[in-house]
């Protein structure tokens, strides 16, 4: 059984000029997400469109283009989804900000609920304090 678990593997192997290029590669290859299977990259993707950009990828690092220059040109092509870290814009505000406003929102609605519940434990109207006070200077009797 454990054999079987690295037949699923992606196995292809290109040939770079230079260490530095392989090294990019893979960073690049990581920072890729596969647009048919949404949470793999595609170093680790089987997909046939994964292949495709890996080839791709090989192309343009031997052909001297830069990272920026790749990733401008996967997301003019697949759409900023190709990417695990999205360019901040306007387009993926809402995506980078959500975490740091939910948790503002969350933290706003635990403080109005702990004020909430001070606030009414030492509102008592008039009636309560005196049946309150009757109830402590009255002893309780044992049955």
């Amino acid at each position: 059984m454990l054999l079987s678990i690295h037949a699923g593997a992606v196995i292809e192997t290109y040939e770079f000029s230079t260490p530095a290029l392989e090294a990019r590669y893979q960073l690049l290859s990581e920072e890729l997400r596969c647009p048919k299977c949404q949470n793999q990259n595609i170093a680790d993707s089987n997909a046939p469109i994964s292949q495709d950009l890996r080839r791709l990828l090989h192309q343009q690092l031997e052909a001297g283009a830069s990272d920026e220059e790749i990733l401008e040109f996967m997301v003019a092509r697949y759409g900023e989804f190709v990417r695990y870290r999205p360019a901040f814009n306007a387009a993926t505000a809402v995506l980078w900000l959500a975490p740091l406003i939910l948790l503002l929102a969350g933290v706003a609605g635990l403080l109005l609920i702990l004020r909430g519940r001070r606030d009414g434990a030492a509102a008592l109207t008039e009636d309560d304090q005196a049946q309150l006070a009757t109830l402590l200077q009255t002893p309780e009797k044992d049955a």
